[in-house]
């Protein structure tokens, strides 16, 4: 049995970086672009290819070939943004698209080809679909395989009225290569051995004598597997018009923002929360449904005339229907009054910021009560005083106590970076276990020798005298009976303006209380307390 053909339609908008560059930057239609990556050219518009810019050169060079060429370094986070809207336009005349990398995504061409009366004709439908919305010129390719489809895409031909099977009108100008079915082996046979996509393989495969992918596939695959392994072996099926990748559909994404529309405009607050319990029901289903918790939202509330206000709200855990509403109720009324508002609240719009999965979310053995009254509490005064009224320490990272605690707003998750910061190694740091009281900033203090001269470090570490004598801001002096150190910290000694030298010391008084203290720049100071 053979199996049936799944023939595959690539979409292809040549230069698209360059597009998207003009479309997030304004850059002018007409002006010669290059978009660079690691000093390198990745994409040049068509102007810039006039004067003799091409992939792969050098910045310098290319410059030098075009002295007004534009350059822009390239943003993979745009690039992406700006094709969403040109996936979503192609997902309404042909449905299951498959992004394959900004610029380039497949369909599957069965049943677009039965819907629209031919392959042909499916393709000039959505090339007149993308010239209408004003997107950039684009190139379709149409085979038995994606690989095939892909390189077809390449370099298809436009398309004319005098062509076969040709639509009587809005065909021209586009660019159409559709290989016929059984002909994908034949199509890529003449084609450079490069076109395969593997550096290392291809480099191989030309000093063995195989210049195109018609001599690779001629090769047996048994010889193949076992001379390049898989990797080589996929490489092998694809040159021969075998390629059984199929086109996978993405999912759209779901679109979980709510909104109410007052009308008339409302100026209660309990009239809009009211209002708002079945739009919370539906917003919090709806991620139990795709089995998802919401654990940030942005509320978003239009006044009548130009007024309104925007703000996101957080939760440790997730949000109910009852704490959506909560969390409107309090923003009215930091905006307002406790009764009315100063202007009618014609629109509320809630918004996800943050999901998790709600696997990571279920409820212990015993439940959660005290930890909800807390965060409820606390939400509460925030929405009072601040969303930075009330904070959390978490840990971060750093030699010194003060800088392993980062404050942040409650229900806030912690910043990546004092994520990331708090899991490296800080030579030079603290080690465990840390004090229970930390000064900040710290406090002043002196340390003496039994002879009465302050205590101090040379270059080298040396400690002049053996600390005797604690004396604290209150001119309290203290007889130090046991004391170690000191631990030098050295931070950023290549950068004389940040540059910092320090000692650390432990110290032991009369009393049994023990101290962390500093040395730096012959000025003593008390970091910490253990008590």
């Amino acid at each position: 049995m053979t199996a049936s053909i799944a023939r595959s339609m690539v979409v292809w908008f040549a230069d698209w970086p360059v597009e998207a560059a003009r479309a997030t930057e304004g850059l002018s239609p007409t002006a010669a672009v290059a978009i660079i990556d690691k000093g390198f050219v990745i994409a040049c518009s068509a102007e810039a290819r006039r004067d003799g810019v091409r992939r792969g050169l050098r910045v310098r060079e290319a410059q030098l070939r075009c002295p007004d060429l534009t350059i822009t370094p390239y943003n993979a986070e745009a690039d992406a943004r700006a094709f969403e809207p040109v996936i979503s336009s192609i997902e309404e005349i042909i449905p299951g698209v498959e992004p394959i990398r900004p610029g380039l995504c497949a369909v599957r061409a069965r049943g677009a080809a039965r819907y629209y009366g031919g392959e042909l004709p499916a393709a000039t439908a959505l090339l007149d679909r993308m010239l209408a919305e004003g997107s950039p010129p684009a190139s379709i390719g149409i085979a038995d395989s994606r690989f095939a489809a892909e390189q077809a895409a390449y370099r298809a031909v436009p398309v004319t009225s005098a062509a076969p099977s040709a639509p009587p009108s809005g065909a021209e100008g586009h660019r159409v290569l559709i290989v016929p079915p059984g002909a994908s082996p034949a199509f890529l046979a003449p084609l450079p051995i490069e076109t395969v996509g593997d550096g290392d393989l291809t480099a191989l495969l030309r000093k063995l004598g195989a210049r195109t992918l018609g001599d690779f596939a001629a090769l047996s695959s048994t010889d193949v597997r076992a001379r390049f392994g898989e990797s080589g072996a996929r490489a092998h099926e694809r040159a021969a018009g075998l390629d059984h990748r199929i086109v996978v559909p993405r999912v759209p994404p779901l679109d979980f923002d709510v909104q109410i529309d007052c009308e008339p405009p409302l100026d209660r607050i309990d009239q809009i929360a009211f209002a708002l319990r079945a739009v919370a029901d539906r917003f919090a289903s709806g991620f139990t449904a795709a089995g998802l918790v919401c654990t940030g939202i942005r509320v978003h509330i239009t006044t009548e005339g130009s007024g309104g206000s925007e703000r996101e709200w957080s939760h440790p855990r997730y949000f109910t229907p009852a704490d959506v509403v909560d969390r409107v109720r309090w923003q009215l009324q930091g905006d307002g009054i406790d009764t009315g508002l100063e202007a009618p609240v014609s629109r509320v719009t809630i918004s996800p910021t943050h999901v998790d999965a709600i696997g990571n979310h279920e409820e212990g053995l015993w439940g959660r009560s005290p930890d909800e009254r807390i965060h409820h509490g606390l939400s509460r005064i925030q929405s009072m005083l601040g969303h930075d009224a009330v904070l959390t320490a978490v840990p971060g990272g750093g030699r010194m106590l003060t800088e392993r605690r980062v404050l942040v707003p409650w229900g806030d998750a912690p910043p990546p970076a004092a994520r990331l910061a708090a899991d490296r190694p800080w030579p030079g740091s603290l080690p465990a276990p840390a004090p229970a009281t930390v000064y900040e900033p710290p406090l002043p203090a002196n340390v003496l020798a039994s002879d009465g001269s302050t205590v101090d470090v040379d270059r080298r570490g040396r400690v002049s005298g053996d600390p005797a004598w604690l004396s604290l801001a209150e001119n309290r002096r203290q007889r130090v009976t046991a004391w170690a150190g000191p631990w030098p910290i050295r931070q950023r000694w290549w950068d004389p303006a940040r540059a910092r030298r320090i000692d650390r010391f432990q110290l032991v008084d009369e009393h049994g209380e023990g101290w962390l203290l500093l040395l730096e720049q012959h000025l003593w100071r008390v970091e910490a307390r253990y008590d």
